[in-house]
C-alpha cells in the first residue's frame, strides 16, 4: 500500500465505524466547551462530564464565574484532578474574556493561547468543535495511533500534528480527529490492546509495532 492508499483506508474505515460522531465533552457553547477541555487535561472525559454540570449550574458564563472565588471553583472541580491549577485557570481566563473579549471566547490560536491554562491542544479543540475552524488537536490517542499506523514518527505531538495535517484533507480534520480518538479508545488502546480487533493497525500498521505485539503474545 502506498501512503495515500493507507490514508484513504483510514478515512474509509473510520467513516464506516463512526458515520455520526459523538462529542466527547458535554457543552452548550464555546465558553462551556473551553472550560470542559481545560478540565479534561490528564483526566478522563467521563469524569469531566460528571463534574461540569455541577460547575455550570453555578456559573456557565465568565460573568458568573468570576463571582465565585478560586477556592469555590476548586472545591467543585476537585474530583477531576489538578484542581489548584485548573481552578486558577478557569477564574483567570474568565476575567480576561470579560476584560479583553467582551465575555466572548476568541476565534484565533493566538488569543486563545494567551489565556491562562490554555495550551495549543485546548485552543485547537475549541476552534474545531466550537467554531468549525479546521484544526487537528492531537491527544494521546491520536499520537499513539499515528505512530502505530506508521503515519508519523512519534517524536512529539507537534510533529504528529504536522504529519496529520499534511496527510489528511483539511475539510476532514474536524471529524477525523474525533473519529481517531474514539477508534483509539475502542479498538486500539494503550493497554489491553487486541490487535485482532484493531483492523486499521492490523492492515497498515508499523511492522516493528506489530512484531513487538506478536512477540509479547507468543
Amino acid at each position: 500500500m502506498t501512503k495515500q492508499e493507507k490514508v484513504d483506508f483510514v478515512i474509509t474505515t473510520l467513516n464506516e465505524l463512526y458515520p455520526t460522531i459523538p462529542i466527547p465533552l458535554e457543552h452548550k457553547d464555546p465558553y462551556t466547551l473551553l472550560i470542559a477541555v481545560l478540565m479534561s487535561a490528564q483526566s478522563k472525559d467521563i469524569r469531566v462530564n460528571q463534574i461540569t454540570p455541577l460547575l455550570f449550574a453555578k456559573a456557565d458564563n465568565p460573568y458568573d464565574m468570576i463571582k465565585l472565588s478560586v477556592e469555590e471553583i476548586r472545591e467543585i472541580i476537585k474530583p477531576v484532578g489538578l484542581s489548584p491549577m485548573k481552578s486558577k485557570g478557569i477564574f483567570g481566563l474568565s476575567k480576561i474574556l470579560i476584560e479583553k473579549h467582551n465575555g466572548k471566547v476568541p476565534k484565533t490560536y493566538e488569543d486563545l493561547e494567551e489565556l491562562p491554562a490554555v495550551g495549543h491542544k485546548t485552543a485547537a479543540v475549541v476552534l474545531s468543535q466550537a467554531f468549525g475552524i479546521p484544526a487537528f488537536p492531537v491527544d494521546t490517542h491520536i499520537h499513539r495511533l499515528m505512530y502505530r499506523w506508521n503515519l508519523s514518527n512519534g517524536k512529539n505531538v507537534v510533529q504528529t500534528e504536522k504529519d496529520a495535517k499534511r496527510l489528511f484533507p483539511k475539510e476532514l480534520w474536524n471529524d477525523l480527529h474525533l473519529q481517531i480518538i474514539w477508534y483509539g479508545r475502542e479498538y486500539s488502546p494503550a493497554r489491553g490492546w487486541d490487535l485482532d480487533k484493531d483492523i486499521i493497525t492490523k492492515t497498515i500498521g508499523r511492522t516493528s509495532v506489530i512484531n513487538e505485539y506478536n512477540k509479547k503474545k507468543s
